[in-house]
């Protein structure tokens, strides 16, 4: 019997940058979570453009892989 592989974010992820409700709901997470990771640096990595705060998919992605990867251990 073959065993199911779990899903890959990257596959669902966009190519182009995320703002913090794309990130808020790709997650199922409120908009306020992202902005207390982002204040605890806790969360994946952002970067502004201008005011506006972004984040880059292979980044989320790499954060996540981080996460999975601590708690597997």
């Amino acid at each position: 019997m073959a065993t199911a592989k779990p899903p890959q974010p990257a596959a669902e992820l966009p190519t182009r940058y995320l703002t913090p409700d794309d990130l808020a709901a790709l997650l199922s997470v409120p908009l306020e979570t992202v902005y207390a990771w982002r204040k605890k640096r806790t969360g994946p990595p952002g970067f502004r453009v201008g005011r506006h705060l972004r984040f880059d998919p292979s980044a989320v992605h790499d954060w996540i892989s981080r996460l999975t990867d601590h708690h597997a251990a």
